[in-house]
Parts: C-alpha cells; sequence; structure tokens
C-alpha cells in the first residue's frame, strides 16, 4: 500500500514531502482525518475532492464502501488505475451525485482542502450539495487552510524555503506584496483572491488559489447549514488559529 500511496501526486508532495516540516504538517493532517472519519466505521464513505486518493487508500477497509469524488476526470482515471482494484472503493465524477440514490446516502463525507479554490457562489452551492448527500445522523469533516493572521507568515516562510529547496511545487507558490502579507497577517478582510481559468471537460473553469482565503467566512456559512460539533486544528491543535496551518469543522446536519 506504500507504494501505491508514493505514486500519488499529492502524496508525493504532501506527506512524502522531503521537507520534514511539509511532510509532518500533511501527515498530521492525514491522521487527524482518518481519526475522525472512523467514528463512522463500518458505514458508506464519500470524499468529495478527492485528489489522488490519498485518503481512501489510507482508510481503506475501515468502510463498507467509499466513493471517491473530484472535478478532474483526468485525476479520476489515474485513481482508478492506482486503486481502483480495492475492495469498495469506486471514483465518480463530482457531476454524477445527483439523484435519489445519492441524498442521504453517506455516513461520513469529507471534503479536505476542497472549498477555499472555490469561487463564493460555488462554495456554497458545494456546501448545499453536502448537506443532500451526507444522512441525518451522519457526519461531515471540513478542512480548509488557515491563510489570515499571524500563520501566514510562517507558511509563507516554509513556503519561500522549500521553493529555494527545489521540493514540491512550492517554486508555482502564490507570493504577496508586503502590504498584502501584512493586511493579511492582521487578519483584515477583503484582501482579493487569487483567481485562475483551467480548462475543464465541458470548457472553461475559473478558481481561486489560497491567497485571500478566509476561513472565518467560510465557518459563518457552514453554520447556516449545519450544527458544528467540533473546531479544530492542525498540526498545533492547542494553538489554535493562531500558529497551526489548518482548520476543521466536524459537523452534523440542521
Amino acid at each position: 500500500m506504500t507504494d501505491r500511496l508514493r505514486s500519488g501526486d499529492y502524496a508525493r508532495k504532501q506527506i512524502y514531502c522531503p521537507s520534514s516540516v511539509v511532510a509532518w504538517s500533511h501527515g498530521s493532517r492525514f491522521r487527524l482525518a482518518a481519526d475522525l472519519a472512523a467514528e463512522g466505521a463500518g458505514g458508506r464513505l464519500l470524499d468529495y475532492g478527492c485528489g489522488d486518493g490519498t485518503f481512501m487508500a489510507l482508510t481503506h477497509g475501515t468502510f463498507a464502501e467509499a466513493v471517491g469524488a473530484d472535478i478532474d476526470l483526468s485525476q479520476l482515471e489515474e485513481c482508478r488505475r492506482r486503486l481502483g482494484d480495492l475492495p469498495g472503493l469506486s471514483f465518480v465524477p463530482t457531476a454524477d451525485l445527483v439523484g435519489a440514490h445519492h441524498t442521504e446516502a453517506f455516513d461520513v463525507v469529507t471534503c479536505m482542502e476542497v472549498l477555499e479554490h472555490c469561487l463564493d457562489a460555488e462554495r456554497v452551492r458545494v456546501l448545499d450539495q453536502l448537506r443532500r448527500l451526507v444522512t441525518p445522523s451522519g457526519r461531515l469533516i471540513i478542512s480548509v487552510p488557515i491563510e489570515v493572521g499571524p500563520a501566514l507568515a510562517g507558511k509563507q516562510l516554509f513556503r519561500a524555503l522549500a521553493a529555494w529547496r527545489g521540493q514540491g511545487d512550492y517554486r508555482y507558490r502564490e507570493t504577496y506584496t508586503p502590504r498584502e502579507l501584512l493586511a493579511a497577517v492582521v487578519g483584515g478582510p477583503n484582501l482579493a483572491r487569487a483567481r485562475y481559468t483551467v480548462q475543464g471537460p465541458q470548457g472553461p473553469v475559473e478558481y481561486c488559489g489560497h491567497k485571500g482565503f478566509d476561513w472565518r467566512i467560510l465557518e459563518r456559512e457552514i453554520a447556516a447549514r449545519f450544527v458544528v460539533a467540533r473546531r479544530l486544528f492542525t498540526p498545533l491543535g492547542r494553538l489554535g488559529a493562531v500558529l497551526n496551518s489548518q482548520v476543521w469543522f466536524v459537523c452534523t446536519p440542521r
């Protein structure tokens, strides 16, 4: 299984990154996700925005069935090639998560490091979709990066250091002017989002980068649709939003 994990694009750049700091940070993220999801062991898992399937491979055997969904069709084909023979695993486009057979069908839904990339209207649409997909007694686990406050300064430093060392793909990281970085570190609102366009299967797809993302806005949107049972942080949990990389929301439907 380790070889399968290492062959994944995201896993190679994150939990197997040559940078011990990057590997530790992302490793703690996946360990927490596995622990939180395990409370729904034996049920059905949906990993929304599954990427290279790392989380599904790590938790294989925990759930009776696990479905990975992603917008990237080429990524899904790669997941099927690497992991498709594992019992109970399947991969589908997010666009296929429609119809009565998917409504309230999943005991655990995870959506990790996805919503920060959505434009505002799309993020709200995805939250509404996740609300429809999870069972009334199920749980939704969301994680997003912290890109405001003092944590950002440390993250940008390590990103620059990893880029200088040629680790991962940090040479393509988003950059800030001194004024932008100061505004984000002191927690000022309304920093312009970094937006990009790629060609999708049905035409151009616009998405956002990490720059300008404010998890506090997302928290209010989540609370309008779910009961937030727990809010957690990684990798230094007890330090809260001040010096952590990610924030987590463990939710139940309203």
